[in-house]
């Protein structure tokens, strides 16, 4: 039985163990990370050795894809031959890479990740910049491998004479780690890299004044300076990259011209997710999407409806889509060949230049031990011609060359490199001039061994001269930066920045539903109609609460229980004229047994008929005439379950809420028909938890209906009352007809209460031209001008703006 050799037991978690460890730092190494050194992987520093070794420089002619691909397979890379070509097309894409490293002739791909042509169609060269990554690689600069099958040898690492990894940056997956690093511009990168010579102390501070951030291909603009320079001093962060988006105004409609789009975002995606969002009404306005680029440039026309707020537009083109997106930078590669770590734009710099102060050192060191050799040729060659005549008879003599050779070296004590040069010496060396030639070679070459000798024993100067070669890169391969830089961070797209600000109504009813509704969806009437149904409510359902509101005010919602709950305009959902609505228990987190008593909106736009002042109080008062100020940024940060707004006592119930500046004055009406006026100064703030003060002495069955604020910007002259009765009457009195009194009194007539036009239901101040929105507690509405509702005196029972259904009262109303 043959030997099959000795077997030692081993655990299957240990085999498993090391052999993962050893496919993870294969694929690390030899496949995903690149090179910190020539920013390449194996698979691309090969595609451009095999271009190389092909000829294939910028001046030569095309070659046929097929062909490198192929050369390159069989001598360097024995791998599939697809992701040899993808890698080489990728290295040909003027929107992949900020200075691609191919020169592609027919289709390599598109922005629209449109897939190349085959690999028999399309033809390549090196370009001019790839050029100065294999300079001077002949010069024995770099250390070479056997190939896979050792036939040949190939570079570890190339010359690299641009700082490529930084240039182009680079993506990759290895096993545990990534890499993601932004290309940049070159004239910077180099910037940095003189800076770093001539200070080595310098720091990523001050590296990052000169590198101010990415450069991408594709353009677009980046945000905010102290993230870019946080992301280079640890080597991690993230970036924010917007396209550039242009508004354009046309006649009938505008458009969003997109011109660039951030880095890696595929163009016909991108078009398509829009259209997407267009049809899932995500993103509204929006009536047409055009891609328009050609050879001259991108351009995504996007066309926009009549009616459409393109500022909202593109904001919600910025927070839905890919037009705005983090790069995140993750600045891992491979030092000295084999150790992947995350470095910082200082770290990524000095290992550059180590790198090339290594090649050229190696090959100053080449280049003298040419020159030296030379030297001693052109030594040979001139000792030669001194006694020329004695070495003619010395060959004459000789058998044969390589008895001609011996002799030579034993006679004169010439080298065997002489002895060989010298056999090859042509007669017309011997001509006066041409010995002069070798005279004056001599004497340059010894001059040059000189200053590469002198170079050698001095770091400084290598550095120096590395830095001279960077300049004239610099100089040679200028371009302007694409991207454009922003250094404040860029502003989050709120909600409220894809919301347009319009003018809404807020409908709610007594059984707790809510909506909003376009102004629009009540077209005006003449006094006196009937309306239109505005709300199909539930049976024994009411409209209670109805009022104009800016879509981005904050909404405060009093309840009867004393407590206040808030949410945005845009938040309650928004429905038709006749539609009932939604559940308030949906957006707020009221209580079973408590009912919305006052809506105020707050921030922007109309605050319960008072105007969009910014507010300074918050003036409550209940039904039964209590009344408190109390601080409007104490609402400021409403908890979601709500907070206590007011103290209730004795049943009372909380009536409306005003805003007030702290410099006004109040004007109170009851169902009753009796009115007070007095100063907002007469009440003291108060915390959020008092109950507050009496306002008004109210007979035994009367409550507050109305509280009106008289602004002390003045008007008060041209301001008017409005008063509005169940039965759907109204009126308007002058506000001077109202004295001003002290807080507490009973007050004076301010309408004629009789059962044609009912009890007081509401009141407004208006100072000018308006209209007025009236909703019964059967939801039929209407609107009407305020111009046609008379003035009259205070004791007067008004004129009738809208005719019910028997049965049916007015419930609420809102000024426009």
């Amino acid at each position: 039985m043959a030997d099959i050799g000795h077997i030692t037991p081993r655990e299957i978690s240990d085999e498993m163990k090391e052999s993962y460890l050893d496919y993870a730092m294969s694929v690390i190494v030899a496949r995903a990370l690149p090179d910190v050194r020539d920013g390449l992987k194996p698979v691309h520093r090969r595609i451009l050795y095999t271009m190389h070794e092909m000829g294939l420089a910028a001046n030569a002619k095309f070659r046929k894809s097929a062909a490198i691909v192929g050369d390159c397979l069989g001598k360097l890379h024995p791998h599939g031959d697809m992701a040899v070509y993808d890698a080489m097309v990728r290295l040909a894409q003027n929107f992949s890479l900020r200075y691609p490293l191919v020169q592609g002739q027919g289709n390599f791909g598109s922005i629209d990740n449109d897939p190349p042509a085959a690999q028999r169609y399309t033809e390549a060269r090196l370009t001019k910049i790839a050029g100065e990554l294999l300079r001077d690689i002949e010069k024995e600069t770099v250390p070479f491998t056997p190939n896979y099958d050792a036939t040949r040898e190939e570079p570890t690492v190339l010359p690299a004479a641009i700082p490529n990894l930084l240039l182009n940056g680079a993506l990759g997956i290895a096993v545990g780690m990534a890499t993601n690093i932004p290309p940049h511009h070159l004239g910077e990168i180099v910037d940095a890299l003189h800076l770093l010579i001539k200070n080595p102390d310098a720091t990523n501070d001050d590296l990052a004044e000169i590198v101010r951030g990415p450069d991408f291909p594709t353009g677009g603009i980046i945000f905010n300076e102290q993230e870019i320079r946080q992301a280079y001093a640890s080597g991690r962060g993230a970036i924010l990259m917007r396209g550039v988006a242009e508004i354009v105004e046309r006649k009938g409609a505008n458009q969003v011209i997109v011109s660039e789009i951030p880095y890696q975002v595929n163009k016909a995606a991108l078009i398509t997710h829009i259209a997407e969002l267009v049809r899932d009404k995500k993103i509204e306005g929006i009536r047409d999407i055009r891609d328009e680029s050609d050879k001259e440039g991108m351009r995504i026309a996007i066309d926009l409806k009549a009616d459409a707020y393109p500022q909202k537009v593109l904001n919600s083109l910025y927070k839905f889509t890919d037009l705005e997106k983090n790069f995140n930078v993750n600045m891992l590669a491979l030092v000295d060949g084999i150790q992947p770590q995350v470095l910082s734009l200082k770290q990524m710099l000095e290992e550059y230049l180590k790198h090339r102060r290594t090649v050229v050192t190696r090959r100053t060191q080449f280049d003298l031990t040419r020159t030296k050799e030379r030297i001693h040729i052109l030594e040979g060659l001139a000792k030669a011609l001194d006694r020329i005549d004695a070495v003619i008879e010395t060959i004459k003599k000789s058998a044969d060359r390589d008895a001609a050779h011996a002799n030579l070296k034993k006679k004169f004590g010439f080298s065997d490199i002489q002895a060989t040069a010298i056999l090859e010496m042509r007669l017309q060396t011997l001509a006066g001039l041409e010995r002069r030639k070798i005279d004056d070679e001599l004497k340059e070459k010894q001059k040059i061994a000189r200053e590469l000798e002198a170079l050698l024993k001095d770091q400084k100067k290598i550095l120096a001269l590395v830095g001279t070669e960077l300049g004239a890169l610099r100089e040679n391969y200028r371009g302007e930066r694409r991207t454009k830089i922003v250094k404040h961070a860029a502003r989050e797209i709120a909600a409220e920045d894809i919301i347009p600000e319009e003018e809404m109504i807020i409908v709610l009813t007594r059984g707790g539903y809510i909506k909003r509704i376009k102004t629009e969806a009540y077209r005006v009437q003449k006094r006196g109609g009937k309306g239109v149904t505005g709300i199909e409510t539930k049976e024994e359902d009411v409209v209670e609460h109805f009022l104009t509101a800016n879509t981005h005010a904050n909404l405060l919602f009093f309840t009867s229980t004393g407590k206040v709950f808030q949410t945005k305009a845009y938040e309650i959902p928004e429905g038709s004229r006749v539609s009932k609505g939604k559940a308030i228990f949906n957006f707020l987190s009221i209580k079973a047994d408590e009912r919305i008593m006052s809506i105020v909106a707050v921030g922007k736009g109309p605050a319960s008929g008072n105007g969009s002042r910014q507010p300074g109080f918050l003036v409550m008062v209940t039904e039964r005439g209590m009344i408190k100020k109390v601080a409007s940024d104490a609402f400021d940060n409403v908890r979601r379950n709500g907070m206590v707004a007011i103290t209730l006592k004795g049943g009372d119930t909380l009536r409306g809420v005003s805003v007030t500046s702290g410099k006004d004055e109040l004007l109170l009406v009851t169902a009753a028909g009796q009115a007070i006026r007095f100063r907002e100064s007469d009440i003291r703030p108060m915390g959020r938890g008092a109950s507050g003060v009496k306002a008004m002495r109210l007979k035994k069955d009367d409550l507050i209906r109305g509280m009106n604020v008289i602004t002390a910007e003045g008007g008060e002259a041209k301001a008017e009352l409005l008063v509005a009765f169940d039965q759907g009457f109204a009126k308007k009195t002058p506000i001077p007809e109202y004295k001003r009194q002290k807080r507490g009194g009973s007050g004076i007539k301010t309408g004629k209460i009789t059962p044609k036009n009912g009890r007081i239901v509401g009141t407004a101040i208006i100072k000018e031209e308006a209209e007025i929105i009236a909703i019964s507690q059967k939801g039929q509405v209407i609107r009407t001008r305020l111009a046609d509702v008379p003035t009259l005196g205070r004791a007067t029972q008004g004129v009738r703006i809208m005719r019910q259904n028997p049965g049916d009262r007015i419930a609420s109303f809102t000024i426009l």
